[in-house]
């Protein structure tokens, strides 16, 4: 008769990514259509939390959304709309746990317009962005 016990203990698994399925939007008329995941999920995310105004929707967390709507009219200068482009966006992406870098942003005012592109390095690969807002 051994006087140790007689433990079995359970398999530790770690770092074992958890999936974002969700369902895809379509952003122009507001349906659902399917049921997306990976890449095509972290692009819906991008699109959504950039066009989401942060606070104004009670839904979401405090943490969701962006809030670029809140720079225009307000007599800024563009260096500065720029500068604060490039962080409310960061400030939007990087808390999402899919997504590692946001970089190489390009901000181009015309017109009542602006043209806004950047990089996105996520555990799906790197994403282009393209936006006008």
């Amino acid at each position: 008769m051994a006087l140790e016990p007689d433990l079995v203990f359970p398999q530790i698994i770690e770092n074992v990514r958890q999936p974002s399925k969700t369902y895809q939007l379509d952003i122009e008329t507001g349906e659902i259509t399917a049921r997306i995941d990976g890449r095509q999920a972290i692009e819906q995310f991008i699109t959504k939390a950039i066009h989401t105004i942060r606070f104004h929707v009670p839904i979401y967390s405090p943490d969701y959304g962006c809030e670029i709507q809140s720079l225009f009219g307000r007599g800024f200068s563009e260096r500065f709309i720029r500068a604060e482009i490039v962080r409310m966006v960061t400030e939007a992406l990087i808390y999402d746990d899919r997504i590692e870098r946001v970089s190489d942003f390009e901000v181009k005012a015309e017109a009542d317009e602006v043209y806004l592109s950047f990089r996105v390095d996520t555990v799906e690969g790197v994403i282009h962005y393209k936006e006008v807002i």
